[in-house]
């Protein structure tokens, strides 16, 4: 791929309605933040006052990458810090995961068990978080499969993303060519999901995700684009 490909990646925030059966359940937004040495990407979902009477949501994901080195255009920049803080009807987490690039050593942080425990960190990884935005600039070819390494869950994993089809689909903010992934993965977020996520981002250089489906324990949720801003 183009050496430069990941300096096109900018700041912007997303946010998303959240509907379940066709009603809105919640709101959701991914922003990502230039902050001078280090880049933040955050995760954010919050169910409505409806759904939080019996389904209480109130998730919070943030990866801190530190920049690389101008020279280097492999990714913008390298794991840092990875937070997770999630509450979900009676499901909590709370979790920390440090990557030591220097010493090649993460240090894994359960806040709510009070567990520490640290592994060796092999070649180049990502935390769930950014290496969604890795996809993003990555070349697409439906029919096929791109992967990436990630740590989560005190382990390494090599997550696929597999690339189904070109779909035009109409959401609030207009019509949309779009490429449909669906990524093979087992982490957290937005909901306890039970089946396939799909993600349809558009077909053009920002690849921005314009809608989500996953399946949870009743039904289905989808998150929908309701602004976009660079």
């Amino acid at each position: 791929m183009d050496s430069n490909a990941f300096a096109i990646m900018t700041t912007e925030k997303l946010t998303y309605d959240l509907t379940w059966t066709g009603i809105k359940a919640g709101e959701a937004a991914l922003e990502l933040q230039d902050n001078g040495e280090f880049i933040d990407i955050i995760s954010r979902a919050n169910s409505s006052k409806w759904v939080s009477v019996f389904y209480h949501v109130e998730d919070l994901i943030v990866s801190t990458l530190k920049k690389n080195n101008e020279n280097d255009r492999k990714f913008p920049g390298l794991p840092y810090r990875y937070r997770v803080k999630l509450k979900e009807g009676k499901h909590r987490r709370d979790k920390e995961v440090i990557f030591d690039q220097s010493a090649k050593k993460i240090t894994y942080i359960n806040h709510l068990k009070k567990e520490e425990a640290i592994f060796d960190m092999k070649g180049f990884l990502l935390d769930p978080l950014s290496s969604f935005y890795y996809v993003r600039k990555l070349p697409l070819e439906v029919g096929q499969s791109v992967y990436v390494d990630v740590f989560d869950n005190k382990k390494i994993y090599q997550i696929e993303v597999q690339i189904l089809k070109k779909e035009s689909i109409k959401t609030p903010l207009g019509s949309f060519s779009t490429i449909l992934i669906k990524p093979i993965m087992k982490t957290e977020g937005i909901f306890d999901r039970k089946g396939d996520i799909l993600i349809w981002l558009t077909d053009d250089e920002k690849r921005i995700p314009v809608q989500l489906k996953t399946k949870i324990a009743v039904g289905h949720i989808n998150a929908i684009l309701v602004s976009y801003k660079p």
